[in-house]
């Protein structure tokens, strides 16, 4: 139920930029209480899936990048675990599911605060539809990527490192930083 307050009782809220007293980068301060509100990084959880040597990507319905390809991946929610936010994220946007996920790319995207944590698995029963996020979901095999339509430098990389390792014969863990030049 929401509470009718007049309009004289009202505090009206101003924010500024400044460095806080003990702190070492600017942040959002209230000027009435001297909160500080402070701006972290998004994680991104996701999954690159295989079902018989074909990888499951996903075209975008939103933006940014509307159209384009993509791993089904997704910002975390409060209360879970990356785990559990790349099952979610791929639920989500691929209808696919996975009996065992291993993370595969752990990848720094400073430039625009986020993290991303994409893991490795099986795809479950071969099974996927496209979610409210995506307009189609498709299994793609390493010579049918569509490389110029791929929406993000992470999943490219992503997919890119997963092929290498497979012609290795092992699919590891790797950690990576993208810098935007």
């Amino acid at each position: 139920m929401k509470e009718n307050i007049p309009k004289n009782r009202m505090i009206k809220q101003k924010f500024n930029k400044e460095v806080p007293e003990g702190d070492n980068r600017e942040r959002t301060v209230c000027d009435n209480c001297g909160m500080i509100f402070y701006e972290n990084p998004k994680v991104v959880a996701g999954c690159l899936l295989v079902w018989k040597d074909k990888i499951l990507l996903c075209k975008r319905a939103t933006e940014p990048r509307a159209g384009y390809w993509t791993l089904p991946a997704g910002f975390m929610e409060n209360y879970e675990t990356v785990e559990e936010g790349a099952r979610r994220e791929t639920m989500e946007e691929a209808g696919a599911k996975s009996k065992k996920i291993d993370l595969f790319l752990m990848c720094n995207l400073p430039h625009i605060s986020q993290v991303y944590m994409m893991y490795h698995g099986k795809l479950e029963d071969g099974k996927y539809e496209a979610g409210i996020e995506s307009t189609e979901v498709k299994l793609f095999s390493k010579d049918e990527i569509p490389w110029k339509e791929i929406a993000f430098t992470v999943i490219e990389k992503t997919i890119k490192l997963y092929y290498k390792d497979v012609e290795k014969g092992n699919i590891g863990i790797h950690f990576d930083t993208i810098i935007k030049k």
